[in-house]
């Protein structure tokens, strides 16, 4: 475990750390905790490690290139040659949105994590997917990040389903809106998180096989070397080398219909906006300069990551009897209204995360935010289990709550797809459901779904703030006004003490009690205004384990089934 704060910990913290962490708004016991990981993290691996982070790491002659930040203990260090570490207490298969949240959720946790990633670096053919949902900026919001990604992106309402508006402005969190920001950009701003906290990524290489055994995964990379970990996750993709070796059926809907995505240039100007036709959705939209964003739905279905120029000219021909002289390009790529899920996001020591688990049209901008949202529920409480401090049967609520949030992001999407389509008899279902969207109830279903502030994992009767993301009023400690989501900067469980006498007995080590008062009224959205709670048990990914209401009762078997026995 990380030493406690203290002098001896103050004392070998470097001053660059310890200036981070003031103005993190952590709490002192969080600061020291969090950064002597962080700087321990940083040391070389030929250093004596001062801490157990989890997992043993040794460091055999095997020399690779391997990006690994130094931590903000340190220089900047980008991609250089180092004595490479051969086991990792878990081992993310995929850097991409999913796969850096996880290793973010992991390193704060102090978990030796370490990622595998197939690109040379964070670059991105196309600018992809782009957007934040309102959950998502949340969760951000919940471990002090949000704001790096909300000064690059353009704050606006983003929420909506098959091209119907869904305003949340409402709605009673502090990020009732979306944020518009290209998927690029937001893993840029990631995978700069991941660094500074010492996360070491394996890049231009891939998974291409794993065996697993009594005491964890042997991992073989394309480059050779083999990477032994406790835990292997797959956040690798719809078509997921993890998962298709371990087994795990992905049963669902073949493709209904494709379209060609692209982006470059223009010799004509082209039709701007969006047109429909019997096919589905058409659309030409400006990019920075003279470049242009092409979006097309093939006259046939076709399947394949690599796209001719003469398919994307053909497409729009049959759309708009041109092709604008479209040259320059870029980007070009293909997806599909293919529906599917995993049966199980766990087998054995393999999990699967993100696209591996799920995937889906892009109907709705859902995709991106899911895998984030994954990679939040799954990382405290891998974490604990490689601590040591819960039985790996902990693992099974991840698919328990995940999946089913799965399913319903994917019913929605084919929903959506549905109606995109531009024949008579769809436009007026298209009418119908945009009349209904007005009205506040619907409004409100469909917006909490597509934005995830909905989200309710069946944790059993009670208060309706029990399975539900808790809100982020400012309550008033001893050391004076505060919010509830920076208590949860440090990924660690919070037990929200409001009328004041609970005791954490055996759990104090592992979960912190914030005594509190706050006299405002409760809301979330979708289910409106809430009795005030006495006490509420807050899980590391802001969700309600335990509300107390006058009394400790069930507060001892909620902490030891998502925090482990007491002692």
């Amino acid at each position: 475990m990380v030493p406690d704060a203290g002098a001896s910990v103050e004392g070998r913290r470097p001053e660059a750390a310890r200036r981070w962490a003031n103005t993190a708004g952590l709490d002192d016991e969080d600061q020291a905790a969090l950064e002597c990981a962080k700087w321990e993290r940083s040391l070389p691996a030929q250093w004596p490690m001062v801490a157990d982070l989890g997992g043993a790491r040794s460091a055999p002659p095997a020399i690779s290139n391997v990006c690994q930040s130094m931590g903000i203990a340190a220089s900047p260090i980008s991609c250089r040659t180092v004595h490479d570490m051969s086991e990792h207490a878990v081992v993310i298969a995929g850097g991409g949105p999913t796969g850096l949240m996880l290793a973010a959720e992991l390193a704060l946790a102090r978990v030796d994590v370490a990622i595998v990633e197939r690109r040379p670096n964070q670059d991105l053919a196309g600018s992809r997917a782009g957007g934040l949902h309102a959950r998502t900026i949340e969760l951000l919001d919940q471990r002090g990040v949000a704001e790096r990604f909300l000064s690059q992106g353009k704050v606006m309402q983003v929420a909506g389903f098959a091209l119907i508006p869904l305003d949340i402005s409402d709605f009673p969190t502090r990020h009732n809106y979306g944020l518009a920001l290209f998927q690029d950009r937001i893993e840029r701003i990631l995978a700069d998180w991941v660094e500074e906290l010492g996360v070491p990524v394996h890049r231009a290489c891939e998974v291409t096989g794993f065996a697993e055994h009594d005491e964890g995964v042997d991992v073989a990379l394309s480059d050779g070397r083999t990477l032994r970990a406790r835990w292997l996750v797959g956040c690798d993709g719809g078509r997921s080398l993890v998962r298709k070796q371990a087994g795990i059926e992905f049963p669902g809907w073949e493709a209904s219909t494709s379209c060609l995505i692209a982006e470059g240039e223009t010799t004509d100007e082209p039709e701007w906006g969006v047109r429909r036709d019997d096919r589905g959705i058409h659309g030409v939209s400006k990019l920075e300069g003279k470049r242009v964003r092409i979006l097309s739905t093939e006259p046939q279905v076709r399947t394949g990551d690599a796209p001719t120029m003469d398919e994307l000219r053909e497409a729009l021909v049959s759309v708009y009897g041109t092709d604008f002289g479209v040259h320059g390009v870029t980007w070009l790529s293909r997806f599909t209204d293919a529906t599917r899920q995993a049966a199980s996001y766990r087998k054995g020591r393999v999990l699967l995360a993100g696209d591996a688990a799920h995937v889906h049209a892009p109907a709705g901008g859902q995709g991106l935010n899911l895998g984030v949202h994954d990679a939040v529920n799954l990382g405290w409480k891998l974490a604990q289990v490689v601590h040591g401090t819960a039985k790996d049967d902990l693992l099974d609520s991840y698919h328990a709550e995940r999946h089913p949030v799965g399913a319903r992001v994917l019913e929605n999407t084919m929903a959506a797809m549905a109606l995109h389509r531009g024949d008579a008899r769809t436009k007026a279902l298209q009418g119908a459901m945009a009349q209904l969207l007005q009205l506040d109830e619907p409004r409100r279903r469909f917006a909490g779904l597509l934005s995830g502030l909905d989200v309710h994992y069946d944790l059993g009767g009670g208060h309706p703030l029990l399975g539900r993301r808790m809100p982020d009023p400012e309550v008033e400690t001893e050391s004076g006004p505060q919010r509830v989501f920076a208590l949860l900067h440090a990924a660690r469980p919070v037990l929200l003490d409001l009328a004041g006498g609970l005791d954490l007995g055996g759990w104090a080590a592992r979960v912190r009690r914030v005594e509190a008062r706050y006299e405002g009224t409760w809301a979330l959205p979708v289910v409106g205004t809430v009795a005030a709670p006495r006490a509420v048990l807050i899980r590391p990914d802001g969700y309600v384990a335990w509300v107390g209401e006058g009394t400790d009762a069930g507060l001892s078997d909620a902490l030891t089934r998502w925090f482990g026995a007491e002692g």
